[in-house]
């Protein structure tokens, strides 16, 4: 990820950060900062920007271990524009060749869950089987699915995502979307007719923007509000309210603490232009 320091447009910023950033990774990143196991498994390019992305992931707390840097293609990139949203640079990336095969090598021996998003299944059809095979191997060894939706855009349309996305929710034993995302995507209206598309999650959480998020869990609805910050760049704060509700879950709190969890760790991330943040443990 490549993104302005300070909030400035990208056609006008002067200076830069260059950080590890994507979804699963920022999931694993903030869960990891809670002080939970936290493993990343994907395809980097064996190139400068592919081993800064390890490093900085293992320094985070990650287990990078399994990466797989593959020396034929590169490492994908994306650039933010406070405000605007981002910019793709990653066909035939490393990752984009991602496939079933690869899922196949990935160790699920004491993983309590297994976090994968609709960006992933977005880059390629070989990564959306990816995707679909790591979610069967999870399934059939009894590993707790969680699926964030996701939707980008500028990666493929509604048209094209909206079956794909659904079928891989349903699937899914905890699903993270946005009310807004799942109006564009499936016309539904509100949290509830979210809930009657996919009612076979587990808990299925529905994001409202500032407004706040809604988790069906076990026949049990808790909302809880968002909180009040000041917005300098939207994107990253879904994944980081997916790895604080998740690092939530993992300790077995209720589910009002898992989403104010998510809450807070999204405000951070919507204070800066990174997808991270920098505390170690926060509350």
């Amino acid at each position: 990820m490549v993104a302005p320091a300070r909030a400035e447009r990208l056609s006008d910023a002067a200076d830069f950060r260059v950080d590890a950033g994507g979804a699963e990774s920022n999931v694993a990143s903030h869960v990891a900062s809670f002080g939970g196991e936290a493993r990343w498994f994907s395809r980097l390019g064996d190139d400068p920007l592919g081993h800064r992305i390890a490093r900085q992931l293992n320094e985070r707390g990650v287990d990078v271990s399994a990466v797989v840097f593959d020396a034929r293609h590169p490492t994908g990139v994306y650039f933010k524009d406070p405000g605007h949203g981002v910019r793709y640079y990653r066909a035939g990336s490393a990752a984009a060749h991602l496939s079933a095969a690869d899922a196949d090598a990935v160790d699920l021996a004491g993983v309590a869950v297994l976090h994968v998003s609709g960006i992933t299944a977005a880059i390629s059809a070989s990564a959306a089987g990816f995707a679909e095979a790591m979610i069967g191997r999870a399934r059939g060894a009894g590993v707790r699915v969680s699926f964030d939706v996701n939707h980008r855009a500028p990666l493929w349309s509604a048209e094209v995502a909206a079956p794909v996305l659904l079928s891989l929710a349903r699937r899914a034993d905890v699903v993270f979307v946005g009310r807004d995302e799942a109006e564009h995507l499936w016309t539904t209206t509100d949290a509830a007719s979210v809930h009657a598309l996919i009612p076979g999650a587990g808990e299925l959480v529905v994001k409202d923007g500032d407004i706040g998020a809604t988790v069906f869990a076990g026949g049990e609805t808790v909302f809880e509000p968002a909180l009040t910050v000041e917005v300098v760049e939207a994107v990253g704060a879904g994944d980081a309210f997916a790895g604080g509700y998740l690092s939530a879950l993992l300790e077995g709190l209720p589910l009002a603490e898992r989403l104010r969890r998510g809450h807070r760790r999204a405000a951070l991330t919507l204070q800066t232009t990174s997808d991270s943040v920098d505390e170690r443990n926060p509350a």
